[in-house]
């Protein structure tokens, strides 16, 4: 599995052969439009944890471009097939079965909203069980006890957190989040694109590496492999 971050909360997840998008703001990041071009990103799924901006902004286009299958809770992806394109709804608590492996959509605390105002549903995450790897895909979350349910059915070996604060968990909650899944090796996001989300990238490391925990920031373009 090869994780490449494209800022914000945009990863690019390779499992074998197929190719998953998440959550593609790029075009309106001032961190990122200058150094990806969203007409050379592969994509079977776009996976998009809710409606806002700054999680769909590209996935209509790059969709388009790809052919891509987007997955998402009900409304939003009412809101896709009505553009005609490709689709797979999905529910809080539910499970598929995809080629990549299994996909289950879980709870997040949040809103959920397109930009004209629109109803987007309910905010969520995944966890993706691949035939080798798994992970957990917050999305923009509160700290929540319902994470404490995903070790029950799935041993990570990843989890991407938000850390940004004001609008997500920030640094110290996203440590106990970490806890709650049961997972050490984590991968930051929703930080810095915007001024409310600025952190200090050395004691944000720093807080997790007292706890024992691998904290990674990538940079925007920047891959790891699991």
């Amino acid at each position: 599995m090869k994780i490449t971050f494209y800022g914000q909360n945009s990863f690019g997840i390779k499992i074998g052969d197929i190719n998953l998008l998440v959550d593609p703001f790029i075009t309106g990041n001032e961190l990122a439009k200058d150094k990806i071009d969203i007409k050379d990103l592969k994509a079977d799924y776009i996976l998009l944890t809710h409606a806002h901006q700054d999680h769909t902004l590209d996935a209509e286009a790059i969709a388009k471009n790809t052919g891509a299958v987007i997955v998402s809770n009900f409304e939003i992806v009412n809101h896709y097939e009505e553009k005609g394109l490709e689709c797979h709804p999905m529910n809080h608590g539910g499970s598929w079965d995809f080629e990549f492996g299994k996909l289950k959509y879980v709870n997040a605390i949040h809103t959920s909203s397109f930009p004209d105002g629109s109803y987007g549903g309910q905010p969520g995450g995944f966890v993706i069980e691949s035939e080798h790897k798994n992970i957990y895909i917050a999305g923009d979350t509160a700290l929540t006890m319902d994470m404490k349910l995903i070790p029950m059915h799935t041993k990570l070996d990843l989890a991407i957190l938000p850390i940004g604060d004001n609008f997500t968990m920030g640094v110290d909650d996203a440590i106990l989040a970490s806890d709650f899944v049961e997972c050490d090796k984590i991968i930051g996001c929703h930080y810095d694109t915007f001024g409310y989300i600025e952190i200090n990238h050395e004691e944000a490391k720093r807080k997790f590496y007292e706890k024992g925990k691998d904290l990674m920031l990538l940079g925007i373009g920047e891959s790891i492999e699991l």
